[in-house]
Parts: structure tokens; sequence; C-alpha cells
């Protein structure tokens, strides 16, 4: 793991309920940030979001999607990452201007956060809604696992540009969630009341401290592995590590998918929408441009 880059590795905290999962994301980030050309804190905001979506996905048990949404009346007025069980992540955003402000209230103002959890097609959609709280994404994510999820949860999340020689800048991302998880198969299932005894609130309590002390340059440091980090912060009640996922900046987007949206036009409505005899397309997670002709064939660019 000491030169791996865009992986997610999960981490149990002592022997006891307290687990977690760090990400590291170099390639990834990047490839998804820049086609978009956000302003710089719009683009950390997207990191930051990306980040979270693998971290909380990476949890899921089965094959699906775990899909975050923000939408607020703000510069950013919409905010979408998603993660793949494969490990497939991307995200988009619909940003006013080139803001400088940083944080999730400062961009997005107010609204709310949701979170979705799609199994396929054939099971039913859950789906999370609370209001933004707090003024950075970190602090609305705690209070949507305390209400939505009711599940004790700390996170840390980091995005910014590095400089590698000969190579330019590039976007990198960090992040970790630790959460009170009880055992399997116990009387206690998940949530707050799960911390009934002393030493299940003094635990929690040493690890959520322990993970605020992170630093941003510690999350973002190329040259500093995630197994590392997870000593400095947690060596004093011991920390192990599982085995690793890896992730990769993938879209769903194809062309089939979009010429059978376009099939469901009327022939004058798709005459109305081609330019010059030839109708554009483009994703809004990937920025790729599809091309298709006045019949909803796919063309040549």
């Amino acid at each position: 793991m000491a030169d791996a880059d865009d992986f997610i590795l999960p981490f149990q905290v002592g022997d006891g309920a307290v687990r977690g999962r760090i990400v590291r994301m170099g390639a990834a980030v990047d490839a998804v940030l820049k086609p978009h050309g956000f302003s710089d804190a719009a683009s950390e905001l997207v990191g930051e979001a990306l980040a979270l979506a693998a971290l909380m996905g990476s949890s899921l048990k089965f094959d699906g999607k775990l899909i975050f949404q923000a939408q607020g009346d703000g510069a950013v007025r919409m905010l979408v990452a998603d993660y793949a069980s494969e490990g497939a992540v991307r995200a988009t955003a619909s940003v006013s201007g080139a803001p400088a402000a940083r944080g999730l209230a400062a961009l997005m103002g107010k609204g709310h956060l949701a979170i979705t959890i799609d199994q396929g097609p054939d099971m039913e959609r859950y789906q999370g809604v609370t209001p933004i709280e707090g003024k950075t994404l970190e602090e609305a994510a705690v209070a949507y696992f305390s209400q939505s999820e009711q599940i004790p949860t700390a996170v840390k999340l980091a995005v910014g540009k590095v400089y590698r020689p000969g190579g330019g800048e590039q976007w990198r991302a960090g992040g970790v969630i630790v959460q009170f998880m009880p055992g399997e198969g116990g009387a206690r299932e998940r949530g707050e009341a799960a911390l009934k005894s002393h030493a299940d609130e003094e635990a929690w309590s040493r690890t959520s401290a322990f993970l605020n002390t992170t630093q941003a340059d510690e999350l973002l440091d190329p040259r500093l592995t995630a197994e590392t980090l997870l000593y400095r912060l947690f060596h004093e009640d011991g920390v192990r590590v599982f085995e690793a996922r890896a992730l990769a900046a993938r879209c769903s987007c194809n062309a089939e998918k979009i010429a059978a949206v376009l099939s469901r036009y009327a022939p004058g409505e798709l005459t109305d929408l081609a330019d010059d005899g030839r109708i554009k397309v483009s994703c809004e997670f990937c920025r790729r441009d599809y091309y298709f002709d006045a019949t909803g064939a796919e063309a040549t660019p």
C-alpha cells in the first residue's frame, strides 16, 4: 500500500465497536474536477462530496450505488456525487459564476442533503433527507448520521492541489470517517442507544477526539501513507486495517442511453433541438459531448 493511491482502506480501532474508512484520491479526483473548470472554492466542495460519497458508499454490503445530493440557494445550487460498488466515482455541480467563498454553508446557503441507496432495478431505493446543518460538509455529514441513521459519526475531509515535479498541479482529496458500530448479532443494533456503557462512551470520545486532530496536509500528502496516518491517530488504542478497495473516476454515460432518451421525442421536437442538423448532448458529470442527427441517430463529432 505504500505507493498506492485512489483507494479506500477500512479499519477498526482497538477491539471495540469503533470502525472506520480512510480514502486517498489522486488521479481519480483530478479526473473528476479538471473537466468542469469550477473555481477553486467550488472544486474543493465537489471534491469533498466525492470523497464523502466514497467513504459512505464503501460500507455497502451489496452491489449497488450510493448517491449524495445537496440542494441550496447559494452560488452552488446543486451538488451530486456517487459511488458504485465496483469503485467507480463521479461528481458534478450547478455553479453560478466563480465563487471564492469556501465551505458548504457559504457556497450553498440554506437547503437539504439527501443520501440515496440504489440496490438496482429490482429493489426499492432507500433515501434519507436532512436539512443542511453546519458550516462545512464534515459537520453536515455528522448531522445527517445523527438525525437519519442515529449512528455516532466523526468525519474529516480535505481537498487541495499538489505540485508534482515535471507533472504540474494535480487535485488530491482525502478523508476519514469513524463510526460506533456495535458487533453483529447482539441485542444492540446501531445508533446512540448503543452507547450504553461508560466504556462505550469513553472509547467513542477518545476516537473522535483523535480524529479531530487530523490536519488537511496529512490527508493530502502523497508521501504519507494511509497506514502511517492511522497509526499516528490511533496507536494508543491500536488500529487494524483490512483489504483496500480501488477507486477510479468512471462515468456511466454512453451514446445508447442518450439515444434511448431522444427516441421518446417526436420528430418535430428533435428537429427543434438540432443545430445545423446535429443535436449535441453533454454529460453533466464527465463533460463528454455526444452528437446525433435530427432523427436521433448517433453522428460523428
